[in-house]
């Protein structure tokens, strides 16, 4: 089996709503800007894509529509639950639209113990053909996936990744230290792009991409390519987006920029709202900032 080596910046995809319907022709122009601006992959249906409030159909319809406009482009498809038993259902619903691999969450609410975690991430990499992602976000599911239990599951032949967005610089480090060849480790969180990429993580899963993809790609690259002075630049640049992208829950100061860009409408499913207005005009300025607007 050909393992997915998952490098470079991919965009945890928005999901345009207008009248509270996808907006499917929103959603299509939005990936297209990303083929565009040389993003490397795509993560459509995570939590930035609001999912939850997804049903199965519109899963099916954004999926098949990323894959139709993302000219060959990897898809990691977001497909985790804090259920094995609906994590499998999602992964079989979404098995033959498209998908390369499955971005699989730690499961939330529950609080596994570290063996429940290896058990539960071993049963879900039993249980497909295709690559799994690991997602480690203690902030929003309770619980941390240690380094020790990432490495054992680094074992498994496809489990290839792991999105990491602890924020815990030693644990990630130690991750990107151990992990057997062709485990690779990307950056959950934006602004930690620069010093995981420069300590050895192979890339990021970033919401700013959404906004500003050919800038993300720019940095990523300078990283990557040894070019520490441009990137230290771009990162500086970049960090007002990164703080005001989450200055509310994720992703609603992210649909209000791309709504001042005109790229969809500035519309969230319940229970999100959209953006304050002192949000809205601080995402505007931001935008202006970096010249996008």
């Amino acid at each position: 089996m050909n393992r997915l080596l998952l490098t470079g910046c991919g965009t945890a995809l928005l999901t345009p709503f207008k009248n509270n319907e996808v907006d499917y022709d929103a959603f299509a122009n939005t990936v297209e800007r990303q083929v565009e601006a040389g993003i490397n992959f795509l993560v459509p249906l995570g939590s930035t894509a609001e999912t939850p409030c997804l049903d199965d159909d519109e899963k099916i319809k954004l999926l098949e529509c990323c894959r139709e406009h993302s000219h060959g482009l990897p898809l990691v498809v977001g497909a985790g639950t804090n259920s094995f038993v609906h994590t499998v259902k999602n992964m079989k619903l979404l098995d033959s639209h498209g998908v390369d691999a499955f971005l699989i969450v730690v499961p939330y609410y529950n609080k596994p113990t570290q063996e429940g975690l290896y058990q539960y991430f071993k049963e879900i990499a039993q249980s497909t053909n295709k690559d799994i992602v690991l997602y480690n976000v203690p902030g929003r599911t309770g619980v941390n996936l240690a380094t020790e239990t990432t490495l054992r599951l680094a074992e498994i032949e496809n489990i290839v990744a792991i999105k990491e967005a602890s924020s815990n610089y030693q644990q990630i480090s130690d991750i990107i230290c151990n992990a057997p060849a062709g485990f690779t480790v990307v950056s959950g969180n934006d602004n930690e792009t620069l010093s995981l990429i420069a300590s050895g993580a192979h890339g990021v899963i970033s919401v700013a991409s959404n906004i500003a993809p050919q800038l993300m790609v720019e940095l990523v690259n300078s990283i990557r390519n040894g070019n520490l002075i441009k990137a230290r630049n771009l990162h500086f640049k970049l960090m007002p987006l990164f703080k005001n992208c989450f200055i509310e829950s994720n992703p609603i100061p992210a649909k209000a920029a791309m709504h001042a860009l005109g790229l969809m409408d500035n519309s969230l499913r319940s229970p999100l709202t959209p953006a304050s207005e002192s949000t809205y005009e601080l995402m505007v300025q931001t935008l202006k900032d970096l010249n996008l607007i």
